[in-house]
């Protein structure tokens, strides 16, 4: 029986899918303005080691995890998400390149590096520019049903109609700042500084927005009720359109429950009349050194910045899986050198296993002891420890192997890769820094580093769809 943490009910609950075994889930994913930092790629492996959880309990699951390429403005920085400039208009400024050249660059820097912490691929991967007229839709029906309204700056939610409006976060909304959530919007037609907005026209703050569309809303300082969508109207748009009106799992980091999640609730139950989302879960952050991570103080990491100092990827994600989701968890340098020793000699370990020519079994009360953890709540640590207790454990090595193998489909690992060949130290530096370059697409330098190990080691490399093989 799985149970997870519900953050709309704030209390552990039995799972019961809509379906039985199918699962729909679906993830907030990055605005591409920018490379990810640690943290953020954090919140990626959790979601991605729910998911194969989901999968390892015999689930079918539809995973969801979108991409915002507009609308999602900094003052969500400050607790107000109406303010600011648009972050993809402000990375144009910064690279002289137009937003959709800034959101392929980010994109595809992001899915190197999840694919080099083995993060798996989603099902469907929306960007938000794309579903421009589904948002129109939502908002029409918002419209029509009383619960938003137009002014000449903005189309508005009206939170005083959806009277669960803080069930998920808990907050009051009379002990806000007065004024909060006007921003630079500036619009003296809105009716409480809580109402939200659904679409921006081109005017005000906006007036110069590098991205704008059509619409049917109508203000009378733009023709064609041209402007842009709120950023939370985009995640409720592409949850609606690929989920369905209620979804039974939504993701995302702890500083979305006041705001973004708070209004995708707000708005998709207003326009659907039904419940949104049935299982709220939400990751904790990531510190460093104990603190925030911080641009200005040089912390906030990147993926560059693990490999540049000897890591490769798959040990950060070793790192993150000894912190439960929930739970936040300290990065230093100086951990991530524990992890790096620990998860080398859980390889050797394992490394040693594949000696045998034996054919193995499960060990099923091993697996029965890693299905519980992860029904409590995805109690990763708790199966990665049970792991450990394997491998020492005196049972045969092909059981051991067997089971190390199945638990790695959760755990993501890639315990059993280049494990049965031996060969010299500079040849297996070699290995890895071209697994590592195929990860992040670097082609040539991949096709470079075979020819080196052939030429120089004698060491023949055959890439396979689970990955790089030793072949001799």
């Amino acid at each position: 029986m799985l149970k997870v943490y519900n953050t709309l009910t704030k209390s552990l609950e039995e799972f019961k899918p809509l379906t039985e075994k199918k699962v729909s889930f679906y993830h907030c994913g990055p605005t591409v303005y920018w490379v990810q930092h640690i943290g953020n790629l954090r919140g990626m492996t959790l979601a991605d080691l729910i998911r194969r959880s989901l999968v390892y309990l015999g689930n079918d699951v539809t995973f969801v995890r979108n991409y915002t390429d507009v609308g999602h403005l900094t003052g969500d920085n400050i607790g107000d998400a109406d303010s600011g400039e648009d972050r993809m208009e402000k990375a144009s400024k910064r690279e002289n390149l137009d937003p959709q050249t800034i959101a392929k660059k980010y994109i595809d820097s992001f899915e190197a590096h999840t694919s080099a912490l083995n993060i798996l691929e989603p099902d469907h991967k929306p960007v938000a520019s794309k579903y421009i007229e589904q948002m129109q839709e939502l908002i029409k029906k918002l419209i029509k049903e009383g619960f938003a309204y137009e002014t000449d700056k903005a189309v508005y939610f009206e939170v005083s109609k959806f009277p669960k409006y803080t069930e998920l976060s808990g907050q009051v909304l009379e002990k806000n700042r007065a004024g909060e959530g006007k921003g630079d919007v500036n619009d003296p037609d809105k009716k409480s500084p809580h109402d939200f907005a659904l679409w921006f026209f081109r005017t005000g703050a906006h007036k110069n927005a590098l991205q704008y569309w059509p619409s049917p809303f109508s203000s009378s300082e733009v023709e064609n009720g041209e402007g842009i969508p709120g950023w939370h109207t985009e995640c409720s748009a592409m949850a609606g359109e690929l989920l369905g009106e209620t979804i039974d799992f939504h993701m995302g980091g702890v500083e979305h429950i006041s705001i973004h999640h708070t209004n995708e609730i707000a708005q998709s139950e207003s326009a659907n009349g039904v419940k949104f989302v049935n299982y709220w879960l939400h990751n904790e952050h990531l510190l460093i050194d104990g603190k925030k991570m911080s641009k200005s103080e040089g912390t906030a990491y990147i993926l560059d910045d693990v490999i540049e100092k000897g890591f490769d990827p798959i040990i950060l994600r070793y790192f993150f899986l000894n912190a439960h989701y929930r739970s936040k968890q300290n990065f230093t340098w100086e951990a991530l050198q524990g992890a790096n020793l620990s998860y080398k000699r859980l390889k050797k370990q394992v490394n040693q296993l594949q000696n045998t020519k034996e054919k193995g079994e499960i060990a099923q009360l091993y697996k029965e002891r890693f299905v519980r953890a992860l029904e409590n709540d995805f109690n990763i640590p708790e199966a990665l420890a049970l792991l450990w207790e394997l491998v020492k454990y005196e049972i045969k090595d092909a059981d051991k192997l067997a089971t190390v193998k199945d638990f790695d489909r959760v755990l993501g690992l890639n315990l059993l890769d280049n494990a049965k060949v031996e060969i010299n130290p500079e040849a297996q530096e070699l290995i890895e820094k071209r697994q590592l370059a195929r990860k992040l697409g670097n082609w040539t330098e991949s096709d470079e580093l075979r020819d080196r190990l052939k030429e120089e080691y004698a060491v023949v490399i055959e890439d396979t769809p689970e990955g790089q093989r030793v072949v001799n």
